[in-house]
């Protein structure tokens, strides 16, 4: 058994297809959970970010293999109808737990008996077994998933995307720790998931490090991108002249939630740094921010803009609102690269989408960020949080602005490995296998390729 896990979990989304013994079938009917955001709000508002393109996209390639999807999600406005069709074989149902507006994540463990109480309703009205499946992405989805697939009498199938151990062990300055109860909370699931799905190897690792995971339950499956829609598509030149952007200037882009995990300060650190020692770069530097506060960002939303002001930098930083997905593809086309410096990231789909449209990356070499973008190739990871060390990373590109288009173009034929297509197929693999050791917990599947 370990010596099958072993190689299914470390061979990421180009797993072998599984051979079962006798007939075996994918599920039919997934019911997907997503306790504290809805794949409907805006990536990059409030607690919406990578795990809802990963929800939306991920239930959208499975429905197109046949796998409908129901996703459960917290009602937020009492506007909102019952039900609503995503696409084609992909329902997002609103459950109604504790007030619609004013209720952070962490106040949400408290209406886990509700939207448990909501998802059992609608489970009330369909004929036995109508789901096969229950996937739950973050923690607090996962503590309803154990109680509808104990009582629905079928697999859970589990994602973390972010780990609470793992995000308090790499905190920014200043930033709030996770509290004990969600580590206690993440120790439940993790024990109760017939399997986990992790984005990397390094997160499968942890998995098991940090929470005693069986390895035998650990999947590795990495997030997609959508191919179609981020793409090089009329080039940098053309998506400046869209966003009123200069066509000579050198544009690193943060993309993503303003909170301290995601670090945008070392962003600006490292552009004052740069224009300290270079000031004839700030006649053609321009730094876009594009995304909203959250977390424990909403603290100071206006935190960034200040230490914008206080640097020096304010002259040459765009703080945008949060976009829509097309625009967003834009804004990564029209930018030089793209700048992580993130203190965590499970996987860090940004990078790619940014990749896919043409654009490098410069990283934090943290969590999957290894994984997203290949070094020197791709990008540039950084091994650290000093603001100096992307102030020279900023630097190269500005000395050779060649590399915007060479590594730009490495960097779109990498980001062609991850579609979603083949993240979805792994996901059904996963499916299949929790299905199969479901129903016949001594039997073992075998590999082939």
């Amino acid at each position: 058994m370990s010596q099958y896990v072993s190689r299914l979990r470390r061979s990421g989304a180009s797993s072998p297809r599984l051979r079962f013994p006798g007939a075996h079938r994918r599920p039919r009917r997934v019911a997907m959970l997503s306790v504290h955001t809805s794949p409907l709000h805006q990536p990059g508002t409030g607690d919406a970010g990578g795990m809802n393109v990963y929800i939306v996209e991920l239930a959208k390639r499975l429905a197109a293999i046949n796998i409908e999807v129901e996703i459960f999600t917290r009602a937020t406005t009492g506007a909102l109808p019952p039900s609503v069709e995503l696409a084609p074989g992909v329902l997002v149902r609103h459950v109604d737990a504790g007030p619609y507006e004013g209720l952070a994540k962490e106040e949400l463990p408290a209406q886990l008996c509700a939207f448990t109480h909501g998802v059992m309703q609608a489970w009330a009205g369909h004929r036995p077994g109508y789901y096969d499946l229950v996937h739950s992405h973050y923690w607090l989805s996962g503590h309803v998933g154990w109680l509808a697939a104990e009582r629905w009498g079928v697999p859970l199938v589990h994602a973390m995307h972010t780990m609470a151990k793992v995000k308090n062990a790499a905190l920014a300055a200043g930033d709030t720790p996770e509290p004990a109860a969600r580590v206690i909370g993440e120790t439940q699931v993790v024990r109760a998931a017939d399997r986990l799905i992790a984005n990397t190897a390094e997160e499968a690792d942890e998995l098991v490090r940090h929470y005693e995971a069986d390895a035998a339950k650990v999947a590795v499956v990495h997030p997609g991108v959508n191919l179609d829609r981020f793409r090089p598509a009329d080039g940098r030149a053309a998506a400046r002249h869209r966003l009123g952007l200069p066509q000579d200037a050198l544009i690193p882009l943060f993309a993503g939630r303003i909170q301290p995990l995601k670090a945008p300060d070392i962003l600006l650190r490292a552009v004052a740094v740069l224009l300290d020692e270079r000031p004839e770069l700030r006649a053609r530097m321009v730094v876009p921010v594009v995304g909203g506060p959250s977390g424990s960002g909403l603290a100071k939303p206006e935190g960034l803009q200040k230490l914008a002001a206080k640097l020096g930098v304010a002259d040459v930083v765009r703080f945008r609102p949060p976009v829509g997905q097309d625009q967003l593809a834009d804004w990564f086309r029209a930018a030089s690269v793209l700048v992580m410096p993130s203190y965590s990231e499970s996987f860090g789909l940004v990078a790619i989408e940014a990749q896919a449209a043409g654009t490098p990356v410069i990283a934090a070499a943290v969590g999957g960020l290894p994984v997203a973008v290949r070094d020197e190739t791709t990008g540039f990871l950084v091994p650290s949080h000093d603001p100096a060390a992307y102030a020279r990373r900023l630097g190269e590109f500005a000395d050779r602005p060649q590399l915007v288009d060479s590594m730009g173009a490495a960097a779109a034929a990498h980001a062609q490995g991850f579609g979603w297509d083949t993240a979805a197929s792994a996901t059904a693999d996963v499916y299949t296998a929790a299905t199969y050791e479901h129903r016949h917990p001594r039997h073992v599947p075998s590999l082939h390729g």
